[in-house]
């Protein structure tokens, strides 16, 4: 067996374990799992039931008679809760109702008559895994827990698929691993009594977006709050980002309504036309039990920073690295004054906007009113006239659209309208990335097209519930960084309860061309002041992501003198040193190197570490 170092470890708020069925030969596989630091949740046998790390407060369990249950996170139920579901529980699949029911974020645990389901978050910020160990199926948090146990070494075509950018669905929740299965977030994992099959049950389905805004606002105002309590019920001091816009201040003003103390954080950007640190100080202005703390923005770290450094063990790659140093720098400084736990905006982008794809139903459905809408989107995002209408006319399927993008992975980035009104950005490859990896993400998305079914029929809650994903799996990295950093972070906004109460509101009424979020300007009316609901846009950070390409070009080049993916065939390292020497080159726009970066300080992770330990490598 192959060891994970300290970096798979976590501080308070990064729980992560295996579970086991209840028999001798799990038993036995559990051995592989256990470390020092590991704790241990034994079934009734005694013999191990949760193998993993977690703090006490992040646990509720019960049991009652052939039944038990385990909540691991955030989840604002105590133990006598647990124990009366558990005593009621007669089939497993009875417990989709309740847990839909649950405020916060967290995985649920339940055994009944030796099965055991196993399920992570609708959001996909929480995540399930499963592997055949021996014979024996395990499940776990963590792909590389699994891979770590079986030796695997990471697998070369998944590597390639990777360096798409973006990753499209289903593509994009795949394992790294041979071996190594991953349930889509939707879907449960039950795994037999006799511990040696599996099989998936759907447990979530979004809601249908029908709902008037009217009617939905003060639903998503209780949800949002509901999340918010849930981290700050406890009291203490917490900390919350403060940045200007409507996400994060709406979270400030709910945690200040809370036991808990409050320090809000400002970051201020760099560009002079940023307005970010004036509204965050007409937000603190209204807050005056909450401590502001103003960050120097000359401080900030760039995008970019640090790269070469980080050490943390991620069970996959994530474009989460360019902006870590820059999300980790000021947790510190907030733990010095006291905070339990960091709470973002992050998500709100997300859940309160939606896609515009969802007018090409919408000009079917209601052609006069979608005629108007998009005269106003043409406007604010200059879609040509044509663009549009070709726009409009797609109506491939999903798998064929798929298909499609396989034959033109080098092409040119399509217009944004095509994207905006379609299933979605095509995925693209680089100049630097080699043939042979070309094909092997060709063919893999080939392959993923032949019986690929989009997240929804309505490309438009399609677009919205993979990008919803696409967050989770960033800030689910990010969660584990702050974690080990000593400060665990949590995003209220991308709980379950949150994004269905918003995802039920009717997509004309979430997104349009002529209002500013209005969804949550009017779930935050009367919590927020009318003065910073009345902002209506946000800041870019355009300008520290060139200053960090030009600043840290030595780093990147140094990032590529010994590629590891280019001792693997994947990437070309000549052309990209070649491009590092060229920090200002329009080919670096638009973030193209992110997924190659992500892969690479991927891989420089996974070797051995410093304390001499040695996770599995290609």
């Amino acid at each position: 067996m192959t060891e994970l170092h300290d970096s798979a470890g976590t501080g308070h708020g990064g729980a992560h374990f295996a579970v086991f069925t209840d028999r001798a030969d799990a038993a036995a596989a559990a051995r592989s799992f256990r470390r020092p630091g590991t704790r241990v949740l034994a079934h009734a046998s005694g013999r191990p039931w949760l193998v993993g790390r977690w703090d006490d407060d992040e646990l509720v369990t019960a049991r009652a008679g052939s039944a038990a249950l385990a909540l691991v996170g955030t989840c604002p139920v105590d133990a006598a809760e647990v124990h009366r579901v558990a005593g009621r529980l007669r089939d497993l699949a009875d417990l989709d109702a309740w847990v839909r029911s649950l405020p916060g974020s967290f995985h649920l645990v339940a055994a009944l008559d030796g099965r055991t389901r196993v399920q992570g978050t609708a959001s996909g910020l929480r995540l399930t895994y499963h592997a055949d160990l021996d014979g024996v199926t395990v499940a776990a948090t963590r792909a590389d827990w699994l891979a770590a146990a079986l030796g695997r070494a990471p697998d070369r075509a998944q590597l390639a698929v990777r360096l798409l950018w973006p990753v499209p669905h289903p593509l994009s929740e795949a394992s790294l691993w041979e071996g190594v299965h991953a349930v889509p977030p939707d879907e449960a994992l039950v795994v037999a009594a006799d511990g040696r099959g599996a099989r998936r049950s759907r447990w979530w389905t979004p809601p249908e977006p029908v709902q008037a805004l009217a009617d939905g606002a003060p639903l998503v105002r209780q949800a949002l709050a509901d999340a918010v309590d849930a981290r700050t019920r406890g009291g203490g001091v917490v900390s919350c980002d403060l940045s200007g816009g409507l996400d994060s201040t709406s979270v400030c003003f709910l945690a200040d309504r809370s036991p808990a103390r409050v320090v809000a954080s400002t970051w201020p950007g760099r560009d002079p036309a940023d307005t970010d640190l004036e509204w965050a100080r007409r937000a603190a202005r209204a807050l005056p039990d909450v401590e502001h703390v103003v960050w120097d923005a000359d401080a900030s770290p760039l995008v970019y920073t640090g790269l070469l450094g980080i050490d943390d063990l991620l069970d996959e790659p994530t474009i989460g690295v360019m902006d870590r140093s820059r999300v980790l720098h000021h947790l510190p400084g907030m733990a010095r004054r006291g905070s339990r736990l960091h709470l973002t905006g992050i998500g709100g982008d997300h859940v309160a906007w939606c896609s515009e794809a969802y007018y090409h139903r919408l000009a079917r459905r209601r052609p006069l009113f979608a005629l108007r809408q998009l005269r106003g989107f043409r406007a604010l995002w200059q879609w040509p006239l044509g663009g549009t209408l070709r726009a409009l006319a797609d109506s491939r399927p999903y798998g064929r659209w798929l298909r499609d993008c396989a034959v033109d992975l080098r092409g040119a980035r399509p217009a944004t309208v095509t994207t905006s009104l379609g299933w979605g950005m095509p995925p693209r490859l680089f100049d630097w990335v080699t043939p042979d990896a070309a094909e092997l993400a060709g063919r893999a998305l080939r392959d993923a097209a032949a019986g690929a079914r989009p997240l929804h029929p309505d490309r438009g809650l399609h677009t919205d519930l993979e990008q919803i994903r696409g967050c989770t799996r960033v800030i689910r990295q990010w969660d584990h960084m702050a974690a080990r950093a000593g400060l665990p972070m949590a995003s209220p906004f991308l709980d379950d309860r949150v994004i269905e109460a918003c995802l039920a509101v009717r997509p004309a009424e979430r997104v349009s061309p002529w209002r500013y979020k209005p969804l949550l300007t009017a779930a935050m009316r009367g919590i927020v002041p009318e003065e910073c609901l009345r902002r209506t846009n946000k800041a870019a950070a355009s300008m520290d992501a060139a200053d960090g390409l030009r600043e840290h070009r030595a780093d990147l080049m140094a990032l590529w003198e010994d590629s590891r993916l280019e001792r693997l065939g994947l990437v070309d390292g000549a052309a990209l040193r070649r491009l590092a020497q060229r920090p200002s080159t329009p080919e670096l726009r638009d973030a193209v190197l992110y997924s190659t970066i992500a892969a690479e300080v991927w891989l420089r992770g996974l070797e051995p570490a410093r304390d001499g330990t040695a996770p599995a490598r290609p």
